[in-house]
């Protein structure tokens, strides 16, 4: 079966489309009451990995749920006006993440270069889950 789109098609597009926040600037924001950090990875890779501390958990397969005020799963916290720093391990699926909820109406929203494992690797705190 031949794709119409790979899923390198799709980040790609998504990432032209999106605000990707610099690693080191993300870092700097840990303690900005105005950004919230989204965690859009499955509850396994969090608790084997860890998570940025005092992100909000929304697995990807929610996110769209989540966001929607008419939806039955609505979090009240993505109707804050806050900022709002997606992440994933690798910037793959946060970057699609950050399109969908940005087509959604979702505003002040973007993602973070290179996602946890870039994170981690630059020196950002962890929390444990």
């Amino acid at each position: 079966m031949a794709l119409k789109k790979g899923c390198k098609d799709l980040v790609a597009e998504a990432n032209a489309l999106v605000t990707t926040i610099p690693i080191q600037e993300a870092i700097e924001k840990i303690d900005d009451s105005n950004i919230v950090f989204v965690d859009i990875r499955d509850i396994r890779e969090l608790e084997r990995d860890g998570m940025i501390p005092g992100a909000f958990h929304a697995p990807r397969g929610m996110i769209e749920f989540w966001i929607d005020p008419d939806s039955p799963y609505y979090k009240e916290i993505f109707g804050s006006g806050k900022t709002f720093y997606f992440y994933c391990a690798s910037a793959w699926r946060s970057a699609l993440a950050t399109r969908v909820v940005q087509e959604m109406g979702l505003e002040n929203v973007a993602h973070i270069e290179g996602g946890f494992g870039n994170w981690k690797k630059s020196g950002g705190p962890v929390s444990q889950k």
